[in-house]
């Protein structure tokens, strides 16, 4: 069987302040052509669909062209809720649009449901686990604590328990929206930390055949059967680097994998450029990203003037502005951003109760009733946004 492994399409996102709208839709046309031109048996959209909870209107109006195109094609496609989507909102109708080959799983209650698809070797049972808030499902799955690992890891004990409930030789495939261990994120993803604890083992989805993840942006595999594919789209410029593309996996007849990526469609190359104003505007080496999205960095002792209109002038497309003096000591350098880079809100609130005492760190008990704040003003973000 061969499938097409898609995540974090993000519909409605911008960057920095530049609408995707038209490149989602190229996004959407290539998809389409892919599942064509390969005769892909099923599509697989790992998650956060959309950007937010509420998006706009031309958003909302792609993700339906997307899905009667799909469902024009007779090809199922099995899709599951991220944690920038709200779950509710985009399983609406979820029943009805089954009927059309489209299988949307919003619903952690419907973890061990799975679609069943099946090709000359026998069946293969599809399980979409849509993203899971610790705090909402902990108590629904019997977990033993509010984290990710425990909560994942119950559903996939339901997995593995209809899984074991099934002919021999049933072949199996999760779609998750998780952070799991060994995966490299970007700039571009939501933290999903709960008390400072997001990642999973991989291990957690020991007994299927292939984890088709959603969350982190970059294509990547953390072994043979567990991989994400990454966003279609650059969403900042920490994804400068990284090769946009899909997963085109076959499924063997005895759960065997190939896999080979697939190119997405680049809007506009991405880069990031470093060194003072005048090696920028005047280095005849900088001329290949003169219509590339440009990410520039200052490093002039002095801030020299009119900086982005100059810039402007040689890259039409700079879209951000950064100063780092080439000559500022360290002490102090680093920006506040900097300093915050790379650590979870449970790490900034520890550091915030050190500067106030002058150095005196959290103890354990406080750092218990930090974490347990953090977890609850999460949870009452996904309850809000659950009632909208």
């Amino acid at each position: 069987m061969r499938l097409l492994h898609t995540s974090d399409w993000h519909l409605g996102r911008s960057f920095h302040r530049v609408n995707l709208l038209a490149a989602q839709a190229a996004f959407i046309d290539h998809l389409v052509e892919a599942v064509r031109e390969h005769e892909v048996d099923a599509v697989l959209v790992a998650g956060d669909v959309y950007d937010r909870a509420v998006p706009p209107l031309s958003a909302v109006e792609l993700y339906d062209r997307a899905l009667h195109r799909l469902a024009d094609l007779g090809v199922p496609t099995v899709m599951i809720s991220g944690n920038h989507d709200s779950a509710r909102r985009l399983g609406v109708g979820a029943g009805l649009i089954g009927r059309a080959g489209i299988h949307l799983r919003t619903d952690p209650e419907g973890c061990a449901d799975p679609v069943v698809l099946a090709d000359v070797h026998g069946e293969v049972a599809v399980y979409g686990l849509p993203y899971l808030e610790p705090a909402l499902v902990k108590d629904r799955f019997g977990a033993g604590r509010v984290s990710h690992e425990a909560v994942l890891g119950a559903a996939m004990d339901l997995v593995r328990a209809d899984l074991a409930a099934r002919a021999p030789g049933t072949r199996s495939v999760v779609l998750a929206h998780a952070f799991v261990t060994g995966g490299q994120a970007s700039d571009s993803e939501r933290d999903i930390a709960v008390g400072g604890v997001e990642a999973v083992p991989a291990a957690v989805f020991d007994g299927v055949d292939y984890a088709a993840l959603g969350h982190l942006h970059g294509c990547q595999t953390i072994n043979e059967r567990v991989r994400y594919s990454g966003s279609p789209l650059a969403y900042s410029f920490s994804e400068a680097d990284h090769r946009k593309t899909m997963w085109l996996i076959d499924l063997g007849p005895a759960g065997e994998i190939t896999a080979e990526r697939l190119d997405t469609p680049v809007p506009r190359p991405l880069a990031r450029l470093r060194g003072r104003l005048d090696t920028l505007l005047e280095e005849p080496g900088y001329a290949a990203y003169e219509d590339s999205w440009i990410e520039a960095t200052l490093t002039d002792p002095v801030r020299p003037e009119d900086p982005m209109a100059r810039l402007a002038a040689r890259f039409p497309h700079t879209l951000s502005l950064a100063f780092d003096p080439e000559d500022r000591e360290e002490s102090g350098a680093a920006s506040y951003a900097q300093r915050l880079k790379g650590r979870s809100d449970q790490e900034i609130a520890e550091d915030f109760v050190a500067h106030v005492r002058g150095g005196g760190v959290a103890d354990e008990a406080e750092r218990a009733v930090l974490q347990g704040a953090f977890e609850d003003v999460r949870a009452d973000e996904s309850r809000q946004e659950t009632r909208r």
